[in-house]
């Protein structure tokens, strides 16, 4: 069986978005001939944890753990709150920043570059080469954010005669928070350049969007490879829908992302249609900035507001089956146009509508579309948003508010890993 080494920051217990897409791949790995070591680190500063998810990691997978560095468990001595918000990516705008926030940006975005996990670096190049040649692996898979990791596969790369994946699974330098980090000139010209050197030095680019590929063929002439996030087989009870007309966001719900659009639409129905005030339901589950929560009772929707906080993902599931429809917001930027939220994936095979929201010529926009799974609408379709809305609820009313799914099956997360495979199999 093949070796291949994963290096990997986000791994049980953390929770999250971040922790699915490589527990999944080490998941199904062996199906394909692929035994995967995973390095992480032994101890962690995860903004959120969901013990449960280790009962998913593959007996067939090494794991292997090194103490990390962490400066966000230093600067949770001076506030814990404020750490956990910013290591999650919950930055508040600039305009309610505290003395504290602004400081902690500061040195995150040009103390620490990359990332907060660059301490970590020298440690991993040290302990993995080593590891390598005692286990004769010849793949190496670096995955971030944190990006620090990919520094990690440029030290290694630099070191041995060996094949090394780097996975973006968000953008670098483009990512929605990075303008938020207030980056010195030379900071932002040093992110700029660590990223094209491990852009132009790794064997292979792997991103989870097409917009994502585009980018990044401007900056290196190296093979780039789109493999999306997915869904994988979740075994569930079967679970009523809920009896109120529920809007469910689920998954962290960041300032960015705050849809005023949405909100006043909303308000508007509830003030021109009372059945559907008597049974709206707004159901957020995850973390919620405070700013969402401030508009939200800005447009007077606070007692239509069910906040349930983070769950277990398997909790998460059942909310997806459960809902009425699904949100699923993104932050209207040109940036974002290759974001495609994991969730999105999730939410797909849940059976239950999607409500998405977005910037023009967005990657997820396609994938909704062309799956039948729901509607999309830009920041600047007022009546076409409330019309969606005032439809879904018709349809409630009149209990058939279903979908009719087609093409799930290639983003199902078994046949994402065999083209990961593939892909580890065609070098070498």
């Amino acid at each position: 069986m093949k070796k291949t080494l994963i290096i990997a920051y986000y791994w049980p217990p953390a929770g999250g978005p971040g922790v699915q897409r490589w527990l999944k791949f080490v998941k199904y790995l062996p199906d394909f001939g692929i035994q995967p070591h995973v390095y992480v680190p032994e101890n962690p500063t995860y903004p959120i944890i969901d013990v449960a998810l280790e009962n998913e990691v593959s007996t067939k997978a090494v794991i292997v753990k090194k103490k990390i560095i962490e400066p966000y468990g230093l600067a949770s001595f001076f506030s814990k709150k404020t750490t956990q918000k910013i290591s999650s990516g919950i930055i508040p705008q600039q305009r309610k920043q505290s003395l504290l926030q602004k400081v902690l940006l500061y040195v995150r975005g040009n103390v620490f570059i990359p990332d907060a996990r660059v301490l970590w670096v020298k440690p991993s190049i040290k302990f993995l080469e080593n590891y390598i040649a005692e286990h004769q692996i010849d793949t190496i898979i670096t995955t971030g954010p944190p990006h620090s990791l990919h520094l990690i596969g440029l030290g290694l790369k630099e070191k041995l005669d060996l094949n090394w994946i780097a996975d973006f699974r968000d953008p670098w330098t483009t990512i929605g928070y990075h303008d938020e980090l207030k980056l010195s000139s030379r900071s932002a010209q040093k992110h700029k350049e660590l990223e094209s050197k491990v852009l132009q030095t790794a064997d292979s680019i792997l991103v989870t969007s097409a917009t994502t590929k585009l980018e990044f063929q401007q900056l290196t002439k190296q093979p780039i490879h789109v493999i999306t996030n997915g869904y994988d087989v979740e075994k569930v009870q079967n679970v009523p829908l809920d009896e109120k007309f529920t809007m469910a966001h689920i998954g962290s719900f960041l300032s960015q992302r705050n849809p005023r659009i949405l909100w006043k639409c909303l308000k508007e129905i509830i003030k021109e249609n009372p059945s559907f005030k008597n049974d709206f339901e707004l159901k957020l589950i995850g973390a919620v900035s405070q700013e969402i929560l401030d508009t939200i009772a800005e447009f007077r929707l606070d007692p239509y507001v069910n906040n349930l906080g983070y769950v277990s993902h398997q909790e998460a599931v059942l909310h997806q089956r459960s809902s009425q429809v699904l949100l699923l917001i993104e932050i209207d930027s040109e940036k974002t146009k290759s974001i495609i939220p994991g969730k999105l994936f999730e939410y797909m095979v849940s059976e239950r509508p999607i409500l998405a929201m977005g910037p023009q010529d967005s990657d997820f926009e396609s994938i909704i579309k062309s799956t039948n799974t729901g509607v999309f609408h830009q920041y600047d379709e007022f009546d076409a948003l409330k019309q969606s809305i005032l439809s879904f609820y018709e349809n409630y009313k009149n209990q058939s508010l279903h979908v009719h799914a087609v093409g799930l099956q290639q983003y199902s997360r078994k046949n994402l890993t065999q083209q990961l495979a593939e892909l580890i199999k065609s070098k070498r």
